[in-house]
């Protein structure tokens, strides 16, 4: 590691920001290229359907129309399925899960425009390429397509039913995916000898990214290679793998660029989407650029989309309230396509949170449905897991007559114990779980609630104090690459992480101005392009900053060996650097990082050492890092109306290590919002036909600003003992919890009225139906 750093714990503004106020922010559809068309694709009106017949000939008759493009022709020009990273088998540094039989995982074959079928209601099945955006419009309503209507299943559990329509015909039963883990014999021993046996089962809720900015891509052929312009991403390389193998060429032939500001991203642009193939194919075709941006009503129904799982979950229980045993079912709704199976194996793996938990035993099922495909979404798969262990650790404390915070505790995995291995064969490296429930606890005042529950009861309502612990397993693609290079008067960073939002120009220009004496604004950061990105993984599981930190740490040090190695030849003295100034001890002899960037041209110097003053990281950093934290929701119920408010929100996350804790508490509030909005308010649902009913705002409820408090956030940091800077993830903490601790407070506020749980999104309905039936005893 590079010695001792000034800027690592600095609370410095977001340097992105002031752009962003001002209005100069660059985002995709910014871009203008000169001469650029339209393109518009026409959408499956059904959920499920045989494509009997596609007729363009109407289409292509419009005026300003360049080409209408169906999967046939697609086929024909030789590009093919779109091979998606489907998880972390097939490489990096998560936790694998494979089929119980120890066969491969299944793939459909993902046509950027389908050949045979649509599978859900919204999937492109042609594309018109215009002139103009009116009469790419104009056209790809005259497109004629015959469909043969098929039965559509969009629940992940009936569509395993034996009489489920079959989504494709060589998956029988819709199953993709069967994996099992722990020990199921020892854990069917600990369940029989057991005082106490809780049971929960829940559906966690589908739920969309709803970005501020559509997708919106671009897209040139020139001088022989496809550009390819696209909003957000995880990382222009994968992308690229992508977009070529379906495009049947070499990865040389195509390049990806992402322009520097995304509005809006957390996991649902991380995967290659089917457009973005087809208007590279369109420029080719036409000789010119083709542009692209859904509409708000297409991105209800295209966007990749998340959650969504099925849990069936026991805990069993000694006499004493210590944890024995637990075993689950968790069965995850993939959707149409095989885009990823990454959420349920990573929620699967965690199922037994924090807690000291001997054995455990865990099937994990994958499902088609005729939905769009759900991929990783902040936080992938823990939220899940974290919701059902704190669910049945409530319903636990309220079966036993134990209190929570004592049940927990006396559950909670001691910082002694650490390194730990949990039941499924996970370890954890570090941590003190004890102490952030502790501060978490002091923070939300939680010894004064019952005086301010008693309150809320003069005035005729019902406060309840959700509580829970959390961890996250982060891994993502183990490798990553950094490019340092001292410029005239600042040094350049080219690195294959992708900034989505997360502030990296400014965290990561603190780290690396720090190990070479520098100001931040004087180190700027290059990313997505892979003209300049060669190789990396992204940003998503948490794995920028962590991987990142480790391959910057390797280029300064290369900069540094070879400015030293500069200055002896040009001073004769052996170097000593300190505060971004080479010193030769006892004398006065002195010269920057600039000015001895200056010089790599004197030709005094060796042929190895002339040239610009740069290096490489290169790294591959296998293993997994553990996050963790602690949250409490305070909620307040009108039982006449089950409108509901949140007076106080307290969270406390250890990151190991704190680069720059402002954007660290901003990346806090937002994951909040994000895991609390799903748990109240938000819902992707379909009719009995497959038909979505909440493709739009007036359906889809977004969380405001208004509805929460002024958050209180808390940052612990003990080092991560699997990272040599100390460093864990810290963008997702904030939602991991959140879905857990929000319906736990409403089932505490509800408790007196026999309300034990409800069902996401707890919406004032849902409050209200669920406090009528209790009432009726129903």
């Amino acid at each position: 590691m590079t010695e001792a750093n000034r800027w690592i714990g600095a609370a410095l503004p977001r340097r992105e920001d002031v752009a962003l106020l001002q209005g100069q922010g660059r985002f995709a559809d910014d871009l203008a290229l000169p001469g650029a068309a339209f393109a518009v694709f026409a959408r499956a009106p059904v959920a499920h359907a045989r494509i009997l017949r596609i007729d363009t000939a109407a289409a292509r008759e419009v005026p300003g129309v360049l080409a209408v493009l169906t999967g046939a022709d697609l086929a024909a020009a030789g590009v093919g399925p779109i091979p998606h990273q489907i998880g972390s088998a097939d490489r990096g540094s998560d936790m694998p899960l494979r089929q119980r039989d120890g066969s491969a995982r299944l793939r459909t074959l993902h046509h950027p425009l389908p050949l045979d079928a649509v599978r859900f209601a919204g999937e492109a099945y042609a594309c018109v390429v215009a002139e103009t955006l009116d009469a790419a419009k104009d056209a790809a309503e005259l497109i004629e397509a015959e469909f043969d209507d098929l039965p559509a299943v969009t629940d992940a559990m009936q569509a395993l039913a034996p009489e489920a329509p079959q989504v494709w015909l060589n998956v029988p039963g819709n199953l993709a995916l069967e994996a099992e883990l722990g020990d199921a014999a020892a854990t069917e021993a600990a369940f029989a000898k057991a005082a106490h046996i809780v049971r929960f089962q829940s559906h966690v809720n589908r739920v969309t990214g709803v970005h501020m900015e559509p997708r919106t891509a671009a897209a040139e052929y020139r001088d022989g290679r496809y550009i390819v312009h696209c909003s957000g991403g995880g990382g222009v390389v994968q992308i690229r793998e992508h977009v070529a193998a379906s495009l049947g060429v070499g990865m040389e032939a195509v390049r990806i660029l992402a322009p520097p500001d995304v509005g809006g991203n957390f996991g649902s642009r991380n995967a290659t989407y089917p457009e973005w193939v087809v208007i590279a194919h369109a420029a080719r075709l036409i000789g010119r650029p083709v542009k692209h941006r859904v509409e708000r009503l297409e991105a209800f129904v295209s966007d990749f989309q998340a959650r969504d799982l099925h849990i069936e979950a026991e805990l069993a229980l000694d006499g004493d309230g210590n944890f024995l045993a637990l075993r689950c079912v968790n069965t995850s709704n993939l959707g149409a396509h095989t885009v990823s199976y990454t959420p349920l194996n990573k929620g699967l793996q965690l199922m037994t949170g924090v807690y000291r938990v001997p054995v455990a035993h865990a099937v994990g099922r994958a499902v088609l449905t005729n939905t769009p495909s759900t991929i990783p979404y902040r936080s992938a798969g823990r939220p899940e897991a974290i919701y059902a262990i704190e669910r049945l650790v409530d319903l636990a404390a309220l079966q036993t007559g134990i209190d929570r915070v004592a049940l927990r505790r006396r559950n909670m995995i001691p910082r002694e114990a650490f390194p730990y291995r949990n039941p499924f064969g996970v370890t954890y490296d570090s941590g003190d779980h004890l102490a952030t429930l502790a501060t978490a606890l002091e923070m939300a005042d939680a010894a004064g609630f019952e005086a301010r529950r008693a309150e809320a009861r003069t005035r005729g309502m019902y406060r309840g104090l959700g509580i829970g612990n959390y961890i996250e397993g982060a891994g993502g693609f183990p490798r990553e690459l950094a490019v340092v290079t001292v410029l005239d008067d600042r040094v350049e960073v080219v690195l294959g992480t992708q900034d989505t939002g997360q502030g990296h120009r400014t965290a990561f220009a603190q780290l690396v101005a720090g190990w070479l004496g520098l100001a931040p604004e004087q180190v700027v950061l290059r990313t997505g392009d892979t003209d300049d990105v060669i190789a990396g993984g992204g940003s998503h599981s948490g794995r920028s900053l962590r991987f990142g930190s480790i391959v910057m740490d390797q280029a300064v040090k290369g900069v540094l060996a070879r400015a030293k190695a500069v200055f002896g030849v040009l001073t004769g003295a052996e170097a000593e650097f300190e505060d971004g100034v080479f010193r030769a001890p006892g004398t006065n002899l002195a010269m920057t990082l600039f000015e001895l960037a200056a010089r790599t041209a004197d030709p005094a110097l060796p042929e190895d050492l002339q040239g610009p003053l740069t290096a490489v990281g290169d790294a591959v950093t296998a293993g997994l890092s553990f996050p963790y934290g602690a949250a409490i929701c305070e909620v307040e119920i009108d039982p006449e109306t089950g409108a509901l408010t949140i007076p106080r929100y307290t969270s406390v996350d250890d990151v190991g290590r704190a680069l720059n804790p402002l954007i660290l508490h901003g990346q806090t509030h937002g994951g909040i919002v994000q895991g609390v909005g799903q748990a109240w308010q938000e819902a992707i649902r379909f009719d009995a036909d497959g038909q979505p009913v909440t493709a739009s705002f007036m359906d889809y409820a977004m969380p405001r600003a208004t509805d929460y408090p002024g958050f209180a956030t808390a940052l612990s940091e003990v080092p991560a003992t699997s990272h040599p800077m100390g460093f864990r993830p810290g963008g997702e903490g904030g939602t991991t919890p959140a879905l857990g601790v929000f319906v736990s407070a409403i089932a505490d506020a509800l408790g007196d009225l026999g309300v034990h749980h409800v069902e996401m999104p707890a919406t004032p309905l849902a409050i209200w139906d669920a406090i009528g039936r209790a009432r009726d005893g129903a």
